[in-house]
């Protein structure tokens, strides 16, 4: 149900179509909400059905048209109910501490080698994130520019601030993710030397 209400924080700061919704998802909610575009449109047609969103087509070019999706009242009030809710957190699946967890059944080689990629995985996302960060010092942001165009300026502070949070929180996040591996290959040193 969060890709539900990802979708409707994204499509409260204005209309979009599906393709550029898409495109703010990825750049926006996507780090921190991984849905492939397979699962958007068929959300989106379930939130139509359920009242959330209106799609209104609109003539694209000479002989193209586009659906564009609008929040509804019914979808505004979601969306404020579900960010006044509890959280019900949910048990993580994480392939990489399972793996990890029974690193004694590969070589020394190969569990470097997990170690080497985990760490490169989370470079890559800390270099996003790290992106991200900068984008809000500098305002630069589309997204976060695209909501501040239609929010009250009393409210701007806070909306840069959180996001500013959640990148921070993130970013801490891959930063004790490349540690644990790096931790990790001092482990499989000392192991594979008392072996």
């Amino acid at each position: 149900m969060s890709l539900r209400y990802a979708l409707l924080a994204i499509l409260r700061v204005g209309p979009l179509s599906g393709y550029d919704l898409q495109k703010q998802f990825s750049q926006s909610v996507g780090h921190v909400w991984h849905a492939p575009d397979s699962q958007i449109y068929p959300e989106l047609r379930k939130m139509e059905a359920a009242g959330l969103v209106n799609g209104e087509e609109q003539v694209r070019g000479a002989r193209g048209t586009r659906r564009v999706y609008h929040v509804t009242d019914a979808g505004e009030a979601a969306y404020r109910e579900w960010m006044q809710t509890p959280l019900d957190y949910q048990r993580v699946r994480d392939p990489a501490h399972l793996r990890a967890a029974y690193l004694e059944n590969t070589t020394p080689d190969a569990a470097r080698d997990f170690l080497r990629r985990h760490i490169a995985y989370w470079e890559g996302e800390l270099e996003q994130f790290q992106g991200e960060l900068d984008h809000i010092e500098r305002m630069d942001s589309p997204m976060l520019n695209r909501r501040l165009a239609v929010i009250p300026a009393a409210e701007h502070e806070p909306a840069i601030e959180y996001k500013r949070f959640a990148y921070e929180g993130l970013a801490e996040r891959a930063r004790g993710e490349i540690a644990w591996a790096q931790r990790g290959f001092a482990l499989v040193d000392r192991l594979e030397a008392a072996g």
